[in-house]
This record gives C-alpha cells, structure tokens and sequence, in this order.
C-alpha cells in the first residue's frame, strides 16, 4: 500500500503557543489512527502548517491574500486552486477535519463527477438557475476534473447512469488528494475555529472573526454548504452571514431527500432496491413530474435516485395539497403486452397455486405484498383467475400508487435547495455584487442538481473559479 500525505499531531510548547496544536504534515498509512485522535482537544483551536515556525508567525501576523471559509469541497478546491496561483491562502474550518460530508459521498465510494462535457447539457440539470453555470463549467467541466484526480493518482471509473467514481478507491482517495493538493500550495488550515462575523470597512471585508483571534485577508471566499446532513457541520451558518452582509437567501428546503409515505405495506418492503422502473408524480390528476432509473424502499417509505431526484418537487408541492406516486414496475411493457405475459406465466403454471407463479415477474420479498393489494387469494390456482382479476393485477404492476406525507427532512437531506440568490453574485468570478472583496462557491449558492456527481461538480467548479 503507498503513503498517503495525511495528517499527524503534536502539542506545540506552552512557552511558545499554549493554545495552539500544530498538525504536522506527514506520510502515514492510516488516516487518524484512534489512539492519535482520541487526544484531539475539543474546545482548542487546531492548526496545520508545515510546521511550527510557520504557525507562530501566523499567531503574530494573521494576514493573508485569501481567507476561505468552510473546508468542504468548494472550499478546498478554491484554497487549492488560489495557492497554485501563489496566493498565500488560510482555510478556515469549524470541525476538527476537513471534508466531514464528502466522505459519506456515494455511501462513502464518493461519485465525483457525472460523465457529461457538454456544458449547457450539465446546466440544464440544475433547472432555471443553471445558465448562472456555463463560466465556471467552461472552466473547469468534468472532463477537467477527471483528468484533475487522474494526475494525482486517482483514475476515475464511468459506471451506470454516467456516474464517475474512483476506480480503485473510495472517497478518502479523494480526500486524500485534496489535501495533498493543499499541502504543496502551503495552505494554512485552522481547524476546531467556528466564524462568528465578518468586518466591514468601506464597502470591503477588513476581517473574518473566530472566536480566539482575527484573520485578514484581500479576498475572503464563503463556502460553508447549506444544511443538508447537519451532522456533519453543515448548519447553515453561513446564510445569518450572508444576509448581515446585505445579501437576499433564497428560502433553504431539502432536496435529494428520501420521501415518506402513508402506505403501511413499505415496511414489508424495506431495502428492496429496484432498477429500471419508472415513478410518475401526480397532484389534481395531473402529472407533475417523471423519472426513470432506480428506486429503493425503506421502512418509512421511498428513497433511491429517481425518489430524490423528484423530492423538491414533492415537498413544494405538497404545500399546496396531496400528491400522489405512480410506480411502473414494468416501463417496457405497455399494458396490452404485460397482460400477455401474465398470460404466458400463467399457461406455464397450469394446475398451481397464485403465489407460486410470480416468481419471474416480480422480485421475491414483493410478491406477497403484489398478492396482498391484488385481493386475488393466494392459493388459487392459477387456471381459475378471472380475466378481471388478471387485469387488476396488470394495472397494479403498471400503476402500483404511493401516497408522500413529508420529506424525511435536512437531517437526510444530500443537498440544500436555495441560498445566496443568484442575481446578486457575478458568475464570472462568483464575485459578490455588493462586497466587492467576497466571493462564495459551493452548495451555500442557490444551485442545486439531481443525483449522480452533478452536485459534486458544481462544488469543484464553482470552488475552482472562485480561486482564480
């Protein structure tokens, strides 16, 4: 197994810096080993650097060209990307690592991208807000990005529905090589140092304020996410900044949040994962939205990519009143010639029992709820089922409905809908309008995409731009 570029620690001396741990940069087999973690202090700032003069001298002199705000995605890119440009460059970060929410990623394999080049295709994933997209996606697009980590050691894999993964690794490699990244720039990263304001002088940003010391900078980037998954750290701090910075927050809602249903069936069917169907949603008797792909069930009720995908509609749509899911579970087959192969089974199973003959249409754990909803009596022989019968169990199969009470909330939530509102930021540097020394990138703007490394993407460029 090769070394990493990771992180190890020492206390530094009481005579010189009694409330400062440096996090010297070392190669080491293994990220945070327990015994080193555990002895991370809490309630003290933590500091990495290439070592202990460098961190002194920032005690006595806390200026820099950039100051970014939030070690996530966005936030390591653009510190990479502005230390590559020589920019001496602090990353501020209030947890005690770096990319607490990118390593869950992908359930932790870490999809970092979505196999699409073509940039007004990509933006038009991200619905009206997506042309605000095509400066930083010319910059900086999923091919660039592919090609970022492949340099670095990590090559990219294309897998089902053109989601990019790492192909050897997980999301640590991804990490990993962030903070490689960071670390040949000479990043200086404070950690366990929660922003508590900023200040202003003449229409700039003179500080960014923590809660042990001040940091000023010529350039100070926000991005601190939105409050999807706030467990790890993202709270939605920064739009109370924001907005006392004069900028309008487009409302946050979840988005890309599993689904709950009414339905007392579902339990029957958790983790139940199906692929190719297709899930219609429905309010008034008109169709409001449609996915095809994979959906999973839970015990709550829905979750996969196609229910995330459609789960900001779903929430703003049932402000308004109920909705309704409509779930094929044979796309292919329109209902003429499911009936046909219902027949075909049914002529295979002659002189057998219901329950017995839905074993190749249907995937087992399913089958005895199919029954159930279908009220055809189980130990009926197939033979003697009625026409009518058979056809109730056709539009079951094609028109199997759901009913969502909620979305399972911000806690479950892979990404926020809303934030900084679009209009008040230049796209071509994500550049504030009104501040004209502060930039943001990341989920903290009002972008948001569906599932399948799109939202990664936007981080990376975004970050990357503002970076420059």
């Amino acid at each position: 197994m090769k070394n990493k570029y990771l992180f190890s620690f020492k206390i530094v001396s009481k005579e010189s810096s009694p409330d400062t741990i440096v996090l010297g940069l070392v190669k080491m087999d293994k990220f945070y080993p327990d015994k080193q973690k555990k002895n991370l202090p809490k309630d003290r700032p933590l500091v990495w650097s290439e070592g202990e003069k460098d961190v002194l001298a920032m005690k006595d002199n806390n200026s820099f060209d950039i100051a970014v705000i939030g070690g996530g995605p966005a936030g390591m890119m653009a510190a990479d990307r502005a230390a590559e440009l020589g920019a001496k460059v602090v990353l501020i970060e209030k947890n005690e690592t770096l990319g607490k929410k990118l390593l869950i990623t992908g359930k932790g394999r870490c999809n970092f991208t979505h196999n699409e080049f073509d940039i007004k295709k990509f933006a038009e994933k991200f619905g009206r807000n997506g042309r605000f997209l095509y400066s930083a996606l010319a910059l900086f697009v999923a091919r660039e990005v592919i090609d970022f980590f492949e340099s670095r050691g990590v090559k990219g894999k294309v897998e089902q529905g053109d989601r990019v993964f790492p192909e050897k690794g997980n999301t640590q490699d991804i990490l990993n090589t962030l903070v490689k990244y960071l670390a040949e720039g000479k990043v200086s990263i404070l950690f366990n140092s929660e922003v508590i304001g900023f200040k202003q002088e003449k229409g700039k940003i003179s500080q960014v304020l923590l809660q042990d010391r001040q940091i000023s900078a010529d350039k100070y980037i926000i991005c601190v996410g939105g409050k999807a998954y706030p467990q790890t750290g993202s709270t939605g701090d920064g739009y109370q900044w924001v907005e006392q910075l004069g900028h309008t927050v487009i409302p946050p809602v979840p988005a890309l949040n599993p689904v709950k249903t009414s339905e007392k069936w579902v339990k029957e069917l958790q983790d139940l994962s199906l692929k190719n169907v297709s899930l219609k949603l429905f309010q008034n008797g008109k169709k409001q939205d449609e996915r095809f792909g994979e959906m999973l069930f839970t015990h709550f009720g829905v979750s996969g990519p196609i229910v995330m995908d459609m789960s900001k509609n779903i929430g703003a749509l049932l402000k308004n009143g109920p909705v309704k899911l409509i779930l094929d579970l044979k796309p292919a087959l329109d209902f003429k010639k499911l009936d046909k192969r219902i027949q075909r089974d049914f002529q295979e199973f002659r002189g057998r029992i219901f329950k017995n003959s839905l074993k190749g249409l249907l995937p087992l754990s399913m089958i005895p709820v199919i029954i159930k909803l279908s009220g055809i009596e189980p130990e009926k022989k197939v033979d003697y089922i009625s026409r009518e019968e058979r056809n109730k169990l056709v539009h079951l199969l094609k028109e199997l409905e759901l009913t969502p009470t909620g979305l399972l909330g911000f806690k479950w939530s892979i990404v926020t809908s809303g934030g900084v509102a679009l209009k008040e930021v230049n796209p071509n540097t994500m550049g504030s309008k009104k501040i004209e020394n502060l930039y943001f990138a990341g989920e903290i703007l009002d972008l948001d995409g569906p599932s399948g490394g799109y939202n990664l993407q936007e981080c990376w460029s975004t970050g990357y731009l503002a970076g420059q």
